[in-house]
């Protein structure tokens, strides 16, 4: 099949062995989700069905409305972190009306076309993002494995040796899957005592319930919630459109990110209302699907939702039993391979310019640093657009040449580089206004054949060139304008020097 196949739920439906994996991933996206969810509760400060409730809503709703395929929402560290302020000041009805606006502002988004932004993150800052992420959830893992019994340690070692030895038997059930099981299974028979599901917190025993937020609908209300509110539909866009990217990029296949967009949102509102954290894409649990389960479509992500619900509501002690060791193998794992280690091999970065690699570093630095996905983004492309500027600055080049011609004395400067704001700067600098002013030279010239007018900043730079001249007393001559550069001066020169 091709991978636009692969993504289709009616090839998935028709094959058994592509409805088998689709399921068993789902599954094991699950079993992860659990941990995680309840973890990230605690963070919003709110009970972890709360979380819990999240991560099946968002799942579903996303699947069914036609997010990415394959890729999972949940509820996740990022949001909580942004959201907790409005828990821990004006409780739960407000946390649940910050969620449901958030939704609202990220479909307004989708609409205004923000996705369309995307093309302005680097590859550096992408693969700086992928790496960052592989680090934090290596980091998240830690606390699992400090001030345990012994036995931890031996129970995630043997979780690794199967998680990456499994596949090269066999990849007809997940190996996450398997290590999950059988850890159980030894665990329970074998009454080790290890830290388990059941001690991260009471799961659910029924049905998440509609929830309307009891605040009043009015503009103090608004004033409260929407800054909040913004911020959360920021992040959660930002990670859900890279988390879809890096699925495109490992499935070869592309998706409609205008759609994964007004679906998050659309996802948080139906979450708000059922009393869930609200959440984005994650990219974790998406690598599990992806690269770990081999699941290509919407399938895997509706099912991951259900299996959660049942999971927890309907098989919670069973749940409860999982080892926390079991599941940090698993997550290990997906940091392992979620990591695109040729980028830091040492090939790699004496081909690459240092200037990439310093975006990719940074981009990973901030994140590690803040735990904000959203923040080490913004830093990269930041510190990507300076370093840019820095290169193109010097794009532009003057040269200088005098000639007779027709028994006058011509300075001719012939200027080479596209011409707008970073490469225009220095162009003042580079005319000898002095010596074109001597009795010498009879006409300065001016010749733009090899450039190009961008923008109003080189206009303006122009027209200062202009100015400086006469006020030595001459005037000088530009030739070789192309059509549009010439319009534009036409439209703007001698108006924005005051």
């Amino acid at each position: 099949m091709t991978p636009e196949q692969l993504m289709s739920l009616r090839a998935t439906f028709r094959s058994p062995r592509r409805l088998l994996t689709e399921s068993l991933a789902g599954l094991v996206v699950a079993l992860a989700l659990i941990p995680e969810a309840i973890a990230f509760s605690v963070i919003a400060g709110v009970d972890p069905r709360v979380g819990l409730f999240a991560s099946f809503t968002m799942g579903v709703v996303t699947a069914l409305v036609g997010g990415r395929p394959a890729m999972i929402s949940a509820a996740t560290g990022a949001v909580a972190l942004v959201i907790a302020p409005v828990m821990k000041e004006h409780g739960l009805d407000y946390l649940i009306a910050t969620i449901i606006l958030a939704g609202v502002f990220q479909i307004i988004l989708a609409v205004l076309g923000v996705t369309r932004l995307m093309r302005f993150i680097p590859r550096s800052v992408m693969i700086g993002f992928v790496n960052a992420l592989a680090i934090l959830v290596f980091i998240s893992q830690m606390p699992e494995l400090f001030n345990v019994p012994w036995m931890v340690y031996p129970i995630v070692a043997v979780g690794l040796v199967m998680v990456f030895g499994l596949p090269r038997l066999t990849t007809a059930i997940p190996a996450p899957l398997v290590a999950i099981v059988v850890i159980t299974l030894v665990t329970v028979l074998g009454h080790i005592d290890v830290p388990t599901v059941s001690d991260k917190g009471e799961l659910p025993h029924s049905l998440p319930g509609f929830f309307l937020p009891n605040v009043p609908l009015n503009l103090e209300t608004f004033q409260i919630i929407a800054p909040f509110a913004l911020s959360m539909a920021l992040v959660g866009l930002l990670e859900s459109l890279l988390t879809a990217k890096l699925v495109d990029d490992v499935t070869d296949t592309r998706s409609d990110k205008t759609r994964v967009s007004w679906g998050q949102g659309l996802a948080n509102i139906v979450t708000g209302f059922l009393g869930g954290l609200g959440g984005c894409a994650v990219i974790g649990q998406t690598m599990i699907n992806v690269k770990g389960s081999g699941a290509r479509s919407r399938l895997s992500t509706f099912l991951a939702g259900v299996f959660l619900l049942v999971l927890v509501v309907v098989l919670g002690d069973i749940v409860g039993m999982i080892p926390m060791a079991a599941l940090v193998a698993v997550m290990i794992f997906v940091s392992l391979i979620t990591f695109e280690w040729h980028s830091v091999r040492l090939s790699t970065l004496k081909r690459l310019p240092k200037s990439e690699t310093a975006v990719m570093l940074i981009t990973v630095a901030a994140v590690v640093a803040t735990h904000n996905l959203a923040v080490g983004v913004g830093v990269g492309v930041m510190t990507a657009m300076v370093l840019f500027a820095r290169r193109v600055a010097h794009f532009a080049t003057v040269e200088r040449t005098e000639l007779e011609l027709n028994g006058e004395t011509v300075a001719t400067y012939t200027v080479d580089g596209e011409l707008f704001f970073a490469s225009s700067n220095d162009l003042y600098t580079q005319f000898d206004y002095a010596k074109d002013s001597s009795e010498g030279i009879d006409r300065v010239v001016i010749d733009l054949h090899n450039s190009h007018l961008w923008d109003a900043s080189t206009i303006a730079v122009l027209d200062s060139v202009t100015e400086k001249y006469r006020n030595h007393g001459r005037e000088v001559e530009f030739i070789g304008l192309n059509e549009a550069s010439i319009l534009m001066r036409e439209r703007l020169a001698g108006k924005l020097n005051g």
